[in-house]
């Protein structure tokens, strides 16, 4: 029974540290990816934006209150967005990585969106963005941005 007992718990030890493993290397890519999705934007970088986000009709946008559907569609909108001001300044101690299962991931980020039209002067907008990414055969990607405007105080 002794003996039962202790290959039952070294195998228990085993599993916990590879799902350890696990999560800390998800956890790690999940914020390589998010990184190059504020890098892109900033550069505004469609070649990169079009890696980052799913190709999927369900993919989900939310801008200036409405939806936006589909990689294309999100893509047309960040073109008219890039010929203005748009800069994302994201809190990276705040930053949190929360794994839903072992292929969907939510990013939650404080952030500062410095946005205007062209020959505008920008506005700075605090916002919480949540992101969902599903990890595909190409890499993370990123299915849903559905950001939260933090009200002025």
């Amino acid at each position: 029974m002794a003996k039962r007992f202790l290959v039952f718990a070294a195998w228990a030890a085993t599993a916990m540290t590879v799902t350890l493993a696990h999560a800390a290397t998800m956890e790690e890519e999940v914020r390589v990816v998010f990184e190059k999705y504020i890098a892109s934007q900033n550069a505004h970088d469609m070649k990169s934006m079009r890696n980052l986000l799913a190709d999927s009709p369900d993919f989900l946008w939310i801008s200036r209150g409405k939806p936006i559907w589909g990689r294309e569609a999100a893509l047309k909108a960040l073109e008219e967005r890039y010929k203005g001001t748009w800069h994302i300044d994201a809190d990276k101690k705040e930053l949190r990585v929360i794994s839903v299962s072992r292929r969907v991931a939510q990013v939650y980020a404080p952030t500062q969106l410095t946005v205007g039209d062209p020959g505008v002067e920008p506005a700075k907008n605090r916002l919480y963005i949540n992101l969902v990414m599903v990890k595909k055969a190409e890499g993370w990607q990123i299915v849903s941005i559905l950001p939260i405007l933090v009200p002025p105080q």
